[in-house]
């Protein structure tokens, strides 16, 4: 019941504006790339990226079915252009190097640690070879009053699959998925925490 609340809940305490606009810039998908909005959730980011590299195919997941619901709403009003699957981020309904990119934001807190480490093994998998993964999530509080502020998000999510956040392990789990080059593109105070940008390659 809380997915109708999503949308303005993340605009007033993320700094979303600034973080997603960072995101979309370092996406830069070219023309004709297959890209997967992974955990698309009501689809905000799926439809920028839609509307700022038309001729690039997008494609948003999610498992929740309400999300999806409300993500196809928004498409339709707006005329992006967006397929959306239902599934599951540790098993992705797609072949093997189907993707250019994949792009990740606010999902990877929601999963605890075994599940990071499947659903990052997918990524590599569904990713063609020079394919990038690109994410935007809570990263490492850079000092002490973010740290206490991402109390509030751990409350909510929960302290075991924001462990990861708060220590700043997410690099050394999407690299021990195989996937290299990783590193973090920035750091953004909010209201709850800091939010970090990362980027991958698939070299294989």
């Amino acid at each position: 019941w809380l997915t109708r609340f999503y949308d303005p809940v993340v605009q007033l305490t993320t700094r979303e504006k600034t973080f997603r606009r960072a995101l979309l810039q370092q996406v830069a998908p070219k023309p004709h790339d297959r890209v997967l909005d992974l955990g698309c959730g009501t689809a905000t980011l799926t439809i920028a990226l839609a509307s700022s590299y038309p001729l690039a195919a997008v494609t948003g997941l999610d498992a929740d079915a309400q999300a999806l619901f409300i993500a196809r709403d928004k498409a339709r009003r707006v005329g992006a252009l967006v397929n959306f699957e239902q599934g599951y981020s540790s098993r992705l309904p797609f072949s093997d190097a189907y993707f250019d990119r994949v792009v990740s934001s606010l999902f990877f807190h929601h999963l605890a640690p075994k599940e990071k480490a499947a659903t990052l093994s997918e990524v590599r998998r569904v990713l063609r070879p020079g394919g990038e993964l690109h994410i935007a999530d809570w990263g490492k509080p850079a000092n002490p009053l973010r740290r206490v502020a991402f109390l509030a998000v751990q409350i909510l999510d929960g302290f075991e699959t924001t462990d990861d956040s708060v220590h700043g392990r997410l690099p050394a789990l999407i690299g021990a998925s195989g996937l290299t080059d990783v590193r973090q593109t920035a750091a953004i105070n909010t209201p709850l925490g800091t939010m970090a940008l990362y980027k991958a390659v698939n070299q294989r």
